[in-house]
C-alpha cells in the first residue's frame, strides 16, 4: 500500500497529517509513506526528519500517484487527488455539514472519504478520536491566551506591598476542552467554575477542583456525549443563570458545539456589560459561529470594556503536539483494521459506516443522507 500526506493548503493550517514516529509504524507494517516537500515545515518538522524515518519526499504529484490512502488534517482539494488509485481513501477532517459541495466533487472523482470528526464516541474508539485529542490542546490553549491577554496575575500573591487577589476563570461547556480548560486555570491559581447543560459532568467538575454551577432542572444530553440544543425554556433559565455568574468573573472559556448546528449563543451582549473593564473572554466556538455574541475570528473586540476573542483554528496554534497526537490517531484508526494478509485495513460496519461519506460514486453517509 502507498500511504501519501500531502502539505495542508488551508488558511492557517500549521498541522501535518504524519509525523516521523507514525511514518516508521506504517513502514513497519509493510507501506510505502510518501509525502509532500515542505508538509512538516509548520510543525516543525523538516524533510530530513521524515526522510530519515523512510519517506520518499517529492512535488504533491509524485506524492499522490497510485496512492491507496490519503492522510491529511483538512480534506485536500479533490483536483490535487487526480493520480491516486481509483477508490482511493482519503482520511482527514471534512466538515461535512458545512462542505457539502466538497463532499459531493470527493463521490464524483470516485474518491471513498473518511471524515475522522464522524469518529463515533465509544471505548475502542477513543485513540483514534481526532476531536478529542485537539479539543484538549485546544482548551489548554484558550487558557493561555485569555491569560496572556489579561491584565492581571492568575493566582493570589501575598506581597509586602499588599496582596493580589486570585482571577476568577467561568467555564462554559465541560467536554474535553471544557475539562482541559478547567485544569490548566486550576494550574495557573485561578478560582475556577463550570457549568454545562448536562447535569452528569458535575462530577468531573469537582473533581479538578472547581465549583460546578447549574440551572436547577436544567438537562440536555445529546448523542455521543454532546449536548443537545436547549428548549426556549431552558435558555431562559441558563441565560439567568449566566447573567448572576458572569458579572463576578474576569476570564470566561467558552466551548459548547452541537455538531452540525451553529454553535449556540452563551454570552450576549447585555451579559457582556455586566462583567468588570479589562475581562476577557474566550469564544473556543467562534469558527461555528461563536458562543458570544459579536466574537470574531482571530480578533480582539474590545465590548463595554470587555476582550472578547478566539482563533479560527485553536489546535494549529500548538502545530507540534497538535500534529503527533493527530498523526497517532490516524495511525490507530488504520492499524487498528489493519488485515496482514490482505495487506490493507478492512474497516467493520460500526466505524466504517460512520466515518465513511462517499464510495462507488455516490454519498452513502446516512448522517447526510438524513
Amino acid at each position: 500500500m502507498k500511504i501519501a500526506v500531502l502539505k495542508e493548503r488551508a488558511d492557517g493550517e500549521t498541522r501535518v497529517a504524519a509525523t516521523p514516529e507514525t511514518v516508521k509504524k506504517f513502514i513497519g507494517l509493510g507501506n510505502e509513506v510518501a509525502l509532500e516537500e515542505g508538509a512538516g515545515a509548520t510543525a516543525s518538522i523538516t524533510d530530513e526528519a521524515f526522510a530519515e524515518a523512510g519517506a520518499i519526499l517529492g512535488d504533491a504529484a509524485a506524492t499522490v500517484k497510485d496512492a491507496d490512502i490519503v492522510l491529511g488534517v483538512q480534506a485536500p482539494e479533490a483536483a490535487l487527488l487526480a493520480g491516486a488509485k481509483p477508490g482511493a481513501w482519503v482520511a482527514a477532517l471534512f466538515d461535512p455539514f458545512q462542505q457539502g459541495e466538497r463532499v459531493e466533487v470527493y463521490a464524483k472523482a470516485g474518491l471513498e472519504a473518511l471524515s475522522m470528526e464522524f469518529m463515533p464516541r465509544i471505548t475502542r474508539a477513543q485513540s483514534m478520536d481526532v476531536l478529542s485529542s485537539q479539543s484538549n490542546l485546544a482548551g489548554y490553549k484558550a487558557v493561555l491566551a485569555a491569560a496572556d491577554e489579561y491584565g492581571r496575575a492568575f493566582p493570589m500573591m501575598m506581597t509586602a506591598a499588599g496582596t493580589v487577589q486570585a482571577a476568577r476563570c467561568f467555564v462554559m461547556g465541560v467536554g474535553v476542552a471544557g475539562l482541559q480548560a478547567i485544569a490548566t486555570a486550576k494550574r495557573l491559581g485561578a478560582q475556577v467554575s463550570a457549568t454545562d447543560v448536562r447535569p452528569e459532568t458535575a462530577e468531573q467538575i469537582t473533581s479538578l477542583g472547581a465549583k460546578a454551577v447549574f440551572a436547577e432542572g436544567l438537562e440536555a444530553a445529546g448523542e455521543g456525549g454532546y449536548a443537545a440544543e436547549l428548549t426556549d425554556e431552558q435558555k431562559a433559565k441558563q441565560a439567568e443563570l449566566v447573567s448572576e455568574h458572569i458579572a463576578k468573573q474576569d476570564l470566561v472559556i467558552t466551548t459548547a458545539l452541537i455538531p452540525g448546528r451553529k454553535a449556540p449563543v452563551l454570552v450576549t451582549d447585555a451579559q457582556i456589560a455586566t462583567m468588570k473593564p479589562g475581562s476577557v473572554i474566550f469564544d473556543l466556538a467562534v469558527a461555528q459561529g461563536g458562543n458570544v455574541e459579536g466574537s470574531k475570528p482571530d480578533e480582539v473586540v474590545v465590548k463595554h470594556g470587555v476582550k472578547v476573542m478566539g482563533f479560527s483554528n485553536t489546535p494549529a496554534h500548538l502545530a507540534a503536539d497538535a500534529s503527533a497526537l493527530f498523526a497517532r490517531n490516524h495511525f490507530n484508526f488504520l492499524s487498528a483494521f489493519w488485515d496482514k494478509e490482505a495487506g490493507k485495513p478492512q474497516l467493520d460496519e460500526e466505524i466504517g459506516d460512520a466515518i465513511r461519506l462517499t464510495k462507488g460514486g455516490e454519498v452513502v453517509n446516512a448522517r447526510l443522507k438524513g
